[in-house]
């Protein structure tokens, strides 16, 4: 309390202090427009003098402004003391007139004004903002004093009393500010001076300002002032406490000592503040009262352990884990079905069916809001877009996203959490990544959860059987936390590039949904729409510094990248773009409009050719389509002729299945062989070398049967294989020709390469009807029960060029 006066001596103090006498100016004035000067960190009364010192410009072009004219002004404070240059909005409703007594300009600059308060004001509206704040202003009118005449001198003497006592408990404000109070006989204006000059909160001051009510108004600053008296009694026994303890050469022992005895005074050593502090976080969180207990017992053990102790900071770190959790604290969903497509639509190109999967769980979820959550699995080859994907779904519905890369994980703790006995003990990176997200049901995003590894410290795949099932994961038990934990309302969005590597059970778990490649339309509009555009943003380029047109882009996707989704198209554009950046740092002239030769020259000769898979010169050569990790990829079977003894070889690092499909196809054929006029002789007097390229790259599958029937049915024939024709299929012995998968890989990659037909399994046609017709587009499919009509599609009647003339053994007559 009247700190402000502590640097001040008597004369400085009376100066300071105005005379009693009611101000009549503006009892008259309803409304009027005044300049308004936002003060910080203090708050003016009525009839109360305060020095201030004025910093801002605008602040000093008002006061010389006033100081000329009326010397009136309005004087608020602001709500935020660090806004230089606040708006009305960011000031108090409340305030004060106020007149300017006096104009200091000190020899360092700065210029310090003393005013004294009028009349309380209510800030109405904003008149105009430059060269400084004015505004409207509307007078309030204060309740009436109370009227008898005893009541009024008890208030005063309370008042009084109390403000004595903080004089007498605080050395540091000046004797003669009891003088000053001795001469205050006016109620109005002894509340409005100990209101201002108590010691509090500027916003505790400002409701000061705001009562209207006399009796609230007094009752409210006798609080304040008790507390003040409170304190200061409190420093004074700290201080006769310690004083006894005082070592001039042990000042540092001096200090430990005053603020042991606050600690006994705040109610008892500094561990147990901290434990009354987690007790009163623990209040406030609404997890069941399993939990709670469990908590309670925690806390209590924590309050009986030795500050010192190893254990100590172990159980303090378990229960602030604890208190950190979203226990039962959601997000609300945002369930704005249409809005949620637009973002989808947005942010990804395609993906239809992905995007009908999350569309339906918005709508049941806007049904039954306590549904739990789906597993789904994005499955599919790289860089098509499955994790940015897990984005776009937690910006659709509104939730937090957590994003955890499982590649290469093998320790099982990392799911479950080590036990807390454990020295550097902590919880499994799932409920550390909840406690991340702050909410319980973020959408959690569990990337490359085909590539989990396992090894001599457990499986992580089996322990992630519990956090993916439904029917169990609404009671998730960490190893370090001991408590079960409701992650039902998760959404996990899990990512793979392969389901074969995923344990049986834990796919079993998981809604799987298949993302294929891209076809070159969507390519080009994703690189027109997403790729083009943050790749100028990412090299500091602006989106007029130049274009690329499809026919552009089209060279870019089909000479320079050969992939299912689009990550080397990034890579290929970013290149571009640093080319022109370069150009524009280095100040040279450039093209803004690149051509497909523009993009040749940038990127250099081109890395594939899609002419080379159109040729049919040869016998024995046939186009065949398979699935990889990285989508679909057609790849050639080759088949050649050699005099020897009817031996068979295999090439090409081919495994089990292929080497199977190659015996079982050449079986067949033998035992064709009349029916496709070969010479039973050509078998036992030729040998046969089946090779398939890139022989460094380990293959395998079923779906090369049909493919090496057909180029041993041409090299033993002679004949040609039609042009521009891919097929796939396993084949047994009957010639019955079985389905396949990844069909639409298959497709895309025939698309890529310049394929005009392809031949499948009659059964694989229920595959091709779930394809949208845009990917069927330019392709003729044939689909087949038998090796027969195989041959008969693939095979032409001419035979190639240089057909071999195959020498038999003359027959016996």
């Amino acid at each position: 309390m009247l700190s402000q006066f502590s640097d001040l001596d008597s004369d400085q103090l009376i100066s300071i202090i105005p005379a009693e006498g009611d101000d009549k100016e503006f009892d008259d004035i309803d409304e009027m427009e005044l300049p308004i000067l936002p003060l910080r960190n203090m708050v003016l009364f009525p009839g109360v003098v305060l020095p201030i010192t004025v910093g801002r410009k605008k602040s000093v072009k008002l006061v010389k402004k006033a100081y000329k004219d009326n010397k009136t002004i309005g004087v608020i404070t602001q709500r935020n003391s660090n806004s230089d240059d606040p708006s009305l909005e960011e000031l108090y409703k409340y305030g004060t007139v106020a007149k300017i007594l006096k104009v200091l300009v000190l020899p360092d600059g700065n210029t310090t004004i003393i005013i004294q308060g009028k009349k309380k004001i209510e800030a109405v509206e904003t008149i105009q903002k430059d060269p400084y704040l004015t505004a409207k202003v509307r007078m309030v009118h204060e309740d009436k004093l109370i009227e008898s005449e005893e009541e009024t001198s008890a208030v005063i003497n309370s008042l009084k009393e109390a403000a004595y006592k903080i004089l007498e408990l605080n050395p540091d404000i000046p004797q003669e500010a009891s003088g000053a109070l001795d001469n205050i006989s006016s109620l109005g204006f002894l509340l409005n001076f100990l209101c201002s000059n108590i010691n509090a909160e500027v916003k505790e001051k400002q409701g000061l300002l705001e009562i209207n009510n006399v009796h609230e108004k007094v009752k409210t600053l006798l609080e304040y002032m008790y507390r003040e008296i409170k304190i200061l009694e409190i420093k004074q026994e700290i201080h006769s406490k310690v004083s006894s303890d005082i070592d001039q050469q042990q000042r540092d022992y001096f200090l430990r000592q005053q603020m042991k005895v606050l600690q006994d005074e705040l109610g008892g050593e500094g561990p147990q503040q901290e434990i009354e502090s987690l007790r009163k976080r623990a209040a406030k969180k609404d997890w069941h009262e399993q939990v709670a207990k469990h908590f309670d017992k925690e806390l209590d053990k924590l309050g009986r352990l030795n500050p010192s102790s190893a254990e100590y900071p172990i159980a303090l770190n378990y229960c602030e884990f604890m208190l950190d959790l979203p226990w039962n604290e959601f997000t609300e969903d945002d369930l704005d079905l249409k809005k949620a497509q637009k973002i989808l639509d947005k942010d990804h190109y395609g993906l239809d069916k992905v995007k009908k999967r999350i569309i339906e769980y918005l709508a049941v979820l806007k049904l039954k809001q306590d549904m739990k959550a789906p597993i789904l699995c994005l499955y599919g080859p790289p860089g098509v877009g499955k994790t940015s994907l897990g984005k776009s779904v937690a910006k659709a519905l509104g939730r937090k996203y957590v994003r955890m890369s499982l590649g290469g994980l093998k320790d099982e703790s990392e799911i479950r959490g080590h036990r807390k006995t454990y020295i550097g003990a902590m919880a499994g990176r799932i409920m550390q990544s909840i406690k991340k997200a702050g909410t319980s049901n973020p959408v959690f995003i569990l990337d490359e959860i085909d590539k989990i590894g396992a090894d001599f410290r457990g499986d992580p795949s089996s322990a992630f059987l519990e956090v993916l099932d439904p029917e169990q994961n609404d009671s998730f038990l960490d190893n370090y936390l001991e408590v079960e934990y409701d992650l039902s309302k998760v959404m996990f969005i899990a990512t793979a590039n392969s389901l074969e590597t995923i344990q049986p059970a834990l796919r079993d778990r998981m809604e799987i949904i298949e993302i294929n490649g891209y076809t070159l339309e969507e390519k080009t509009e994703i690189a027109k729409k997403h790729l083009l555009p943050k790749q100028k943003k990412e090299h500091g380029l602006k989106s007029g510094d130049f274009s690329l047109d499809a026919k552009g882009i089209k060279t870019v996707i089909e000479g320079y990248t050969r992939e299912s989704g689009v990550r080397n198209l990034e890579r290929k554009l970013g290149a571009v773009s640093r080319s022109i950046a370069t150009h524009i740092a280095m100040e040279d002239e450039y093209k803004k409009r690149l051509s497909s030769n523009d993009v040749e020259e940038i990127l250099g000769v081109a890395h594939f050719d899609k002419d080379k898979y159109q040729d049919n010169e040869h016998a024995g050569v046939v186009t065949g389509l398979a699935w990889t990790q990285v989508g679909g990829e057609i790849l050639f079977i080759e088949s050649s002729l050699s005099k020897g003894k009817g031996r068979i070889t295999l090439s090409g690092q081919l495994g089990d299945v292929m080497k199977e499909s190659a015996t079982t196809a050449l079986s067949y054929l033998r035992s064709q062989a009349k029916s496709l006029g070969i010479d039973y002789n050509i078998f036992e007097n030729y040998d046969l070398h089946v090779h398939v390229p890139a022989g460094a790259v380990p293959k395998d599958g079923p779906s090369a049967g049909i493919t090496m029937l057909t180029a041993m049915a041409s090299i033993y024939t002679q004949r040609k294989v039609k042009q521009k024709l891919a097929m796939t299929g396993e084949i047994t012995l009957r010639g019955t020709v079985l389905p396949v998968g990844g069909i639409k890989e298959k497709l895309l990659a025939a698309k890529r390469a310049g394929i005009k037909e392809i031949i499948f399994s009659d059964q694989n046609k229920k595959d091709v009807n779930e394809i949208e017709e845009q990917y069927l587009k330019g392709l003729t499919l044939h689909f087949v029960k038998n090796a027969e009509e195989v041959l008969e599609i693939a095979l032409l009647n001419t035979k190639v060029k240089n057909a071999i003339q195959f020498e038999l053994p003359k027959k016996e007559k």
